[in-house]
């Protein structure tokens, strides 16, 4: 009997959808609204979260990262908190102390800017800038795909050059040879000595500028203005056979040792892992989701309460036809029945409408931000589920009144 009903519910809401399209149309759109503005939402979610995955996994799950300051929203250097100021900033001699430790396999300062790049009259947008060393490529990935990388000379003297990324090679170069030539890196000439083919998703966050260029540690800090709280940074990768927190152990005794730290002390300095990295990401972003999801139950209120109003009408209208059923044998569980598969198909249907308007919604955004993702199967699972709960909900009251119509009063009705 109840999946008779629930195929004649979803006869008769769609016969009702058919017969009023426009009406049916504006019943639906707050269940579409809510349910896209989910699946839009869930979809960069996943596809910021996957690129910083991504970025991490390249990076390595086991490197780690020493800096001054660590805040999320970062250190105004016109405001320097009282706490902040007093600690001294992050030197050479403490990466090249921590890279001497018998359980680090890899430890160095690096720096990052943002320049504009010239040659030619040819000049990109603004682009990232790491100051790093020879080793970069175990850090960043990728390969030199022409040329070569920086001396142990040429990093002690902080030359100028630069080993810069294909794309921007593509772009200020086109088909001339950038071997040996002089570029301008925010106004200052570099001389190109390679170029970096590098994986995807390498330390940038959609919306922040691409990293296009590597020069020696000592050649930024000569060139450029360097942020000295919120752009300097030790990376730190430790051997093989040792743990991140036992790496982490070692390079906190060395700073501290380094800093005349007495037991008791505090840090001076702020040590960040790839987890920690990814647990301020989702942090951050679950406030951002949280108040999607909040605008999103209002409009699936709002949805809900328009298929309500509906479906209130609808018992209004089909009076007779509710009587005719009644006389005919049809018992007050079946009306409630079919009325209730009639709320919930018609929200069913803003659901799908919905989940495919929000997919769409997300693919075209990351397409935008260039990163891409999987479709988010469990937040569509979700939205549809909250699509049909939403009609069941509000598809009661009129169910139950229609269930309850007397029969006789129902078929004298005009």
């Amino acid at each position: 009997m109840k999946l008779d009903s629930v195929r004649e519910g979803w006869r008769i809401a769609l016969d009702q959808l058919r017969a009023n399209k426009l009406r049916s149309a504006l019943t639906v759109l707050g269940v579409v609204i809510g349910i896209a503005t989910v699946m839009a939402m869930a979809s960069i979610v996943a596809g910021f979260r996957e690129q910083i995955v991504n970025t991490l996994e390249v990076v390595g799950p086991t490197t780690f990262r020493v800096l001054r300051y660590f805040s999320t929203t970062g250190v105004n250097p016109d405001a320097v908190p009282r706490e902040v100021r007093i600690r001294p900033k992050l030197l050479a001699q403490d990466a090249d102390a921590i890279a001497r430790l018998p359980e680090i396999h890899y430890a160095a300062i690096w720096t990052q800017v943002f320049e504009r790049f010239e040659y030619g009259g040819n000049h990109t947008r603004i682009l990232g800038v790491f100051g790093a060393d020879d080793r970069f490529m175990e850090i960043l990935g990728g390969g030199i795909s022409s040329g070569r990388s920086f001396t142990a000379a040429e990093l002690r003297g902080g030359e100028p050059i630069a080993i810069v990324e294909q794309r921007t090679i593509d772009r200020l170069f086109g088909a001339v040879n950038p071997l040996g030539r002089v570029l301008r890196i925010g106004g200052h000439p570099f001389k190109v000595i390679g170029v970096w083919q590098r994986p995807t998703n390498i330390f940038e966050v959609p919306g922040t500028p691409e990293i296009a260029a590597v020069v020696p540690f000592e050649s930024a800090r000569r060139s450029f203005i360097i942020d000295e709280w919120n752009s300097l940074i030790i990376l730190v990768k430790p051997k093989p056979e040792v743990s991140v927190s036992r790496a982490m152990d070692a390079a906190t005794v060395t700073l501290r040792r380094l800093r005349g730290l007495r037991v008791g002390d505090a840090n001076t300095f702020d040590l960040l892992t790839s987890d920690q990295v990814l647990s301020i990401f989702d942090s951050l972003t679950f406030a951002f989701f949280f108040v999607m999801l909040v605008l999103s139950s209002i409009a699936l209120m709002v949805g809900g309460i328009g298929v309500m109003a509906i479906m209130m009408v609808s018992v209004t209208s089909r009076t007779r036809e509710i009587g005719l059923r009644k006389a005919l044998g049809a018992t007050r569980r079946a009306i409630l029945w079919q009325f209730l598969v009639e709320a919930a198909t018609l929200t069913l249907l803003g659901g799908i409408i919905g989940i495919a308007l929000g997919v769409g919604v997300g693919e075209v955004l990351k397409r935008l931000l260039a990163f891409s993702t999987t479709i988010p199967v469990v937040p569509a699972a979700i939205a549809t589920a909250a699509s049909i709960l939403v009609g069941l909900v509000f598809g009661i009251a009129p169910a139950a009144r229609a269930a309850r119509l007397d029969p006789v009063e129902a078929l004298r009705y005009e």
